[in-house]
């Protein structure tokens, strides 16, 4: 039950957004158990957006899991969604965070895991 947010202060074409879906849907799998199958993303491009002082290309990228993961899995997964986002989109890595959160509730189909 992972999701992804990605919010950025640039536009996201229609082509930049499905090559985003497909590697966020590979890299997904980092985290033990987790697949492209529950993944959920959100896109919110051309946001009014500050980071250090301008409103340069930035992004904030914003993952939800269900449960909880290693310090290792986070930083294998950081790693890969920085390429990810910096190969589709023009922002520095230097110019991007991700913030995650882990869940312990989470509904779905009208119930909850």
């Amino acid at each position: 039950m992972p999701y992804i947010e990605t919010k950025t202060n640039v536009t996201i074409s229609k082509e930049q957004e499905t090559a985003l879906k497909t590697a966020f849907g590979k890299a997904i799998g980092i985290i033990p158990g987790k697949t492209e199958e529950w993944l959920m993303l959100g896109f919110s491009d051309s946001e009014r957006m500050w980071f250090a002082g301008d409103d340069a290309p930035a992004v904030l990228l914003e993952v939800e899991l269900l449960g909880s993961t290693s310090d290792a899995v986070y930083d294998a997964l950081s790693a890969e969604l920085t390429k990810i986002v910096c190969d589709q989109l023009p922002v520095s890595p230097s110019r991007l965070y991700i913030k995650y959160e882990e869940i312990g509730k989470w509904g779905w189909n009208g119930g909850n895991f």
